[in-house]
């Protein structure tokens, strides 16, 4: 149970980088529709828009502002929590049980062990191989 709490609360500042990662598109180009940017890129626009990406600003940005982002993408964020969790738990659990959450440390002690990794963690830590 203090493992899927872990994994919980690191799989969330993971995926808040990660959907922000999915809507960086909106950096780019402001004058698409929101639905081709992704549930996330109104929220890093509102929230986040003078936050240089990398080093995880854009993920303490978006948990400074848990509370105020919409609910599509606290949705997303959830989907990918969720489907990292389902396949990455018994990973954390095997490799990273002394691992303090946050800070991106599970998420760094899961790339440490890559080659440790079962296929379907392997396969969603290089679906959004950035932090």
């Amino acid at each position: 149970m203090a493992h899927s709490h872990a994994i919980r609360n690191s799989g969330i500042a993971l995926f808040i980088s990660i959907a922000v990662i999915l809507c960086m598109g909106i950096a780019a180009a402001p004058a698409k529709a929101e639905q081709e940017q992704g549930p996330c890129a109104g929220d890093l626009q509102k929230f986040c828009k003078g936050v240089e990406p990398g080093g995880g600003r854009i993920a303490a940005c978006f948990k400074e502002h848990e509370k105020d982002l919409s609910p599509a993408c606290k949705r997303q964020i959830a989907e990918l929590v969720h489907e990292f969790q389902e396949a990455c738990e018994d990973d954390v659990m095997k490799l990273c049980s002394g691992i303090k959450p946050g800070g991106g440390r599970i998420f760094r002690c899961l790339k440490q062990h890559e080659g440790e990794l079962s296929p379907e963690c392997k396969e969603k830590m290089e679906a959004h191989p950035k932090h």
